[in-house]
């Protein structure tokens, strides 16, 4: 019989990069702590290892030859909701909430630290993802959701969430006249050893409502609090 060390599933990560001193480096990290890493330097090959190896995590760089690390993500989601991390030179907001738009969970602006990078992989995969038991359909006028099979719907149409995006309406839905301050958003989402720019709960947020139909300028679904932070509306 395996030890019990032997049989633990190793998580799978792919990086991809097309500079070969980061791409090894990070690889090297993920290694050492015990990850089963793939890597990549183009588009066109994540996208493909992607697809034949559905990693637990995925390091995309931005600027990558063939196809960029934007369109690896959109296509990518079709297929999986693996965490993604975007890698980027630029510092341009722009590229950031660009990426984000298309499914990514977290960014770095290089250059970065490794250790930095592990540790926010590691608070993402320790965000749970299973109910210890059955809670039940959340309804909000039109919109229903199921917390323990993960499925979102409006007017009984499905909407596909990212993990993310379905992990800040968990949240918010499980007390729904609480309002979530964007730190414990962030703490309860992202972990509380989360680092970075608190605004990424707004970015997704954003997302989350349009993918719901939710109109931003009067919202029925996500509402804000104004200098606070977010809280369900009613529907």
């Amino acid at each position: 019989m395996s030890a019990a060390g032997e049989t633990t599933k190793r998580i799978r990560a792919l990086v991809v990069d097309d500079e070969d001193p980061i791409r090894r480096v990070v690889v090297a990290y993920l290694e050492q702590e015990g990850f089963e890493v793939v890597q990549a330097a183009d588009g066109l090959t994540a996208v493909a290892a992607a697809e034949s190896g559905r990693p637990d995590v995925i390091v995309l760089d931005l600027m990558l030859p063939g196809i960029d690390g934007i369109e690896v993500c959109r296509r990518i989601r079709t297929f999986t909701d693996a965490y993604v991390i975007m890698l980027t030179a630029r510092t341009e907001e722009v590229d950031k909430l660009i990426g984000l738009s298309v499914g990514a969970d977290d960014y770095l602006t290089k250059p970065f630290s490794p250790r930095e990078l592990v540790a926010r992989i590691r608070t993402m995969l320790r965000r749970p993802r299973a109910q210890s038991e059955t809670i039940g359909i959340r309804h909000f006028g039109s919109l229903a959701i199921d917390p323990d099979s993960r499925e979102v719907s409006v007017q009984g149409t499905a909407v596909n969430l990212t993990r993310t995006e379905f992990d800040i309406l968990d949240v918010l839905s499980a007390r729904p006249r609480h309002v979530h301050p964007r730190r414990q958003l962030i703490d309860d989402v992202w972990g509380q050893g989360w680092v970075g720019d608190e605004r990424l709960a707004d970015v997704h947020v954003s997302h989350l409502r349009a993918k719901l139909g939710d109109d931003p300028g009067s919202p029925k679904y996500v509402l804000t609090v104004r200098g606070v932070g977010f809280r369900m509306g009613l529907g």
